[in-house]
Formats: structure tokens, sequence, C-alpha cells
């Protein structure tokens, strides 16, 4: 390891730029301005959102869930700029979740309302006819439900372990955040996001944007050119936490499958994250 910006030591500073930060907009969450976080320094959200290689995992890993519902996949693909442009969108959505869990409490408040603002505007109907509104209260509460879902389960698969108890915390925890986008039946627990994995899953559907999306994943230059052949890998890895159950529905079969080479990478690769 190196120091000023040399080795692995500059390496994760540099991957966790290139995922979060938006061109001409840098935050340095290293330098806390001094104003408590919604999330305390010693929650385990703070232990999760710091590793680059987790917040990648499990935010594909998010966004296959929520593309499987029609109504939240009919708002993401027709209401924002994903298919054109994908990088800047992933980008702004991490520099969120970034905000959310170590931003100044008066800062996440900010961003949040005015994410609320931008999804009042966003309403329509599937190709099936159902109507949406992404300040719906149930649709809130699955985007909510998915992304704790994704990150926790991607740093416990290839970063370190968590126990049932720190599990169930990281939950809990997200329900300040939860409440201000409006999530207000966001699960609290393990068991309460396998309830609600379970009432969703009836509803749940194939689509072929899932495969356009794991496509332009695959495509789109998003992690530093050093790590670039890590990048298809981390996409398995995604999928492969992704519940059995929802794999099924969705069509995600074994060519999907993370090979065990790979997954040694995956899991070397987040748990240097972690210690550095």
């Amino acid at each position: 390891m190196t120091d000023g910006g040399g080795g692995l030591t500059g390496l994760v500073p540099h991957l966790v730029q290139s995922l979060i930060q938006p061109d001409g907009r840098h935050f340095d969450f290293r330098v806390p301005a001094g104003e408590p976080a919604l999330a305390a320094p010693d929650s385990v959200s703070w232990r999760v959102f710091k590793n680059p290689v987790s917040l990648f995992v499990g935010g594909v890993t998010a966004v296959i869930l929520e593309l499987a519902e029609p109504r939240v996949r009919t708002g993401v693909w027709e209401h924002s700029s994903f298919r054109r442009d994908p990088l800047p969108r992933l980008k702004r959505t991490g520099l969120a979740a970034m905000v959310t869990v170590y931003g100044a409490r008066s800062a996440a408040q900010t961003m949040i309302a005015g994410v609320r603002r931008l999804h009042d505007q966003v309403t329509g109907h599937t190709p099936a006819g159902a109507a949406y509104r992404a300040n719906d209260v149930a649709l809130l509460d699955w985007v909510q439900a998915t992304a704790s879902f994704g990150f926790l389960e991607a740093y416990h698969a290839y970063a370190a372990p968590l126990s049932a108890a720190d599990r169930d915390r990281f939950y809990a925890e997200a329900g300040p955040a939860a409440a201000l986008y409006g999530a207000t039946g966001a699960p609290a627990s393990v068991a309460q996001w396998e309830a609600q994995l379970a009432d969703m899953l009836p509803g749940l559907e194939r689509s072929e944007i899932v495969f356009e999306f794991l496509a332009l994943m695959r495509e789109t230059a998003i992690l530093p050119a050093l790590l670039r052949g890590l990048q298809g890998a981390l996409i398995r890895a995604a999928v492969a936490i992704v519940p059995p159950e929802v794999r099924a529905v969705v069509g995600l079969g074994r060519a999907w499958d993370l090979g065990p080479l790979e997954g040694r990478l995956v899991r070397w690769a987040g748990a240097a994250a972690d210690r550095l």
C-alpha cells in the first residue's frame, strides 16, 4: 500500500469518486462538516456504505429487484436518462445514497425534499394499463426495501459477514431517511423484508428491460481502467444475491451464475476495500 494517491490506498478513493461523483460536483466525505448525519458514526450503515465494491454490487442487485416490479420499471425506464446515458444517473444515485448516510442532516433533508419534488412529476401507466406515481407509498416502500436488501447482502456476502442483530439494525437504521422519502412502510428488520418480498412476489414479472439494464452495466465504462476487467464479475456477483425466487421470475438462469474463481476475486476485492 502507498499513500498520496498511489497503489491500492489511492485506488479506493478513486473508485468511490468514479461511482458517486457527478461531473463538476465533488464531495469529500472524509472531511465531515460537524453536523450530525441521519445515521450515527457507530451505525452498521456507516460500515456498509463506505465499501465501494459492495456499493456497486448492491446497487445492481437493487435495480434488478426494482425492475421486476412493472410500475417501478416503467417509471424508471420512461422518466429517466438511464437508457441514454447511464453513468451520470448511476453517479447521482450513488451520491444520494452517500449524502443520506454520511452527509449533514440538513443537507440530506434538503436533497431528499428535492428528490420528492422531482418524483411528484413522475406519473403514468404501465404497458398493461396500471397507473403509477413515483411517490406512491407502496412503490417507495419497495424501492427502499430493495436498496436496503441489495447493499446489506452485498456487504455481507463479499466484504465482511454481519451478525443477525447487525442485519436487523441495518434495516432499522434506514427508517429516518426512508420516512423523509415517503417510504413509511419500509422494512425495519430482515423478517419484515422477507414478508414484504413474499407480498410483492406475485406482482413481479419478467421483462427484457432487466436484460437491457444488465447489458448497459456490462458495456458502460463505470469502473476505473485498472478495475474494468472486474466489472463483469461484479455484475454476476449482484445477480448471485438476488433472491432465488426473483431470479426464477425474471429469467436470470445459470448463465448468470458467479463462477468459483470470480467469487473469490470479488470477495478479495470487497474485503480489501473494507480494510482500506
